[in-house]
């Protein structure tokens, strides 16, 4: 469960935008119960032989947080809190607490999806041959989408953690987070208005209603995200480890990404000798 769980983390806290994954070591039963004469503190920098760990992956919205740890070897947790129920925007009696209860059920089965659709990414190669064509919406034509303009990539990772958002985003909330991603400072809503009706023509974005939010479609937020892993994680990590390629010793502990990384570059090599591209 701790392999599966780290892996998911691993995969998703950078296109989420999680800002910190706690670990805490500690012991190796969780305590149900403190002794009145017995303290058992739980260290944070315990590192040497750690038995029993807790990783928590939060994400936090306004006042609505959703967050999973593992709970044992074979229990993984998942859990919602609402700080202040005036968020939910449905009343605050206790008549409304059924409401309350489905509101926060659909919250978490969002926030599921959303992290399942980010970590086993796809994207066909006919869908990535037509994201370049433009298309339409309704009567109005717009452009397509290049993936090499900093401006679209940047609304494109943008849109992948607010796809996890409580309710969808709208256009400001575009804005603001492509500003505080990628310090593009002159990004307005206007602009956000133009970039987000492209991802609407290509599926990638609907509105939630007849109101100004908006939400992922499932299908197009795994295919951007599947975009943005190859770009970032496969083609520019490959190319600069082809193109100047590391001298010395190979070090002692690598990690399993690490030799892929090796083994592939090392055939890019050979692939790019064969076809004549200088390296």
């Amino acid at each position: 469960m701790d392999q599966v769980f780290e892996g998911i983390v691993d995969r998703t806290r950078s296109k989420l935008d999680v800002k910190s994954v706690k670990t805490i070591f500690g012991e190796k039963h969780r305590p149900h119960r403190r002794r009145e004469h017995t303290k058992e503190p739980r260290f944070e920098n315990v590192v040497e032989k750690p038995v029993y760990n807790l990783t928590v992956f939060k994400i936090n919205y306004d006042k609505i947080t959703t967050k999973m740890y593992t709970k044992g070897e074979c229990v993984l947790r998942i859990e919602i809190v609402v700080h202040n129920t005036k968020q939910l925007k449905c009343g605050r009696s206790l008549v409304k607490f059924p409401e309350m209860a489905s509101k926060l059920k659909d919250i978490l089965n969002r926030f599921l999806n959303t992290v399942q659709y980010v970590d086993a990414s796809f994207i066909t190669p006919r869908n990535l041959d037509r994201l370049s064509t433009p298309s339409r919406i309704g009567k109005t034509k717009v452009g397509g989408i290049d993936i090499q303009k900093p401006r679209m990539r940047a609304v494109i990772e943008a849109i992948i953690p607010l796809s996890a958002k409580p309710g969808g985003f709208n256009l400001s909330d575009l804005a603001e987070k492509v500003q505080e991603m990628q310090g593009i400072k002159k990004y307005s809503i206007r602009n956000a208005a133009y970039d987000l009706r492209k991802l609407r023509a290509k599926d990638i974005v609907r509105r939630i209603g007849k109101s100004r939010r908006y939400e992922a479609v499932p299908k197009g937020l795994k295919g951007i995200t599947a975009l943005i892993a190859i770009r970032e994680k496969v083609i520019k990590p490959v190319l600069a480890g082809v193109c100047k390629p590391k001298r010395g010793p190979k070090p002692k502990n690598q990690s399993d990404i690490d030799i892929h990384y090796q083994n592939i570059c090392t055939e890019m090599d050979k692939l790019f000798r064969a076809i004549g591209i200088a390296v």
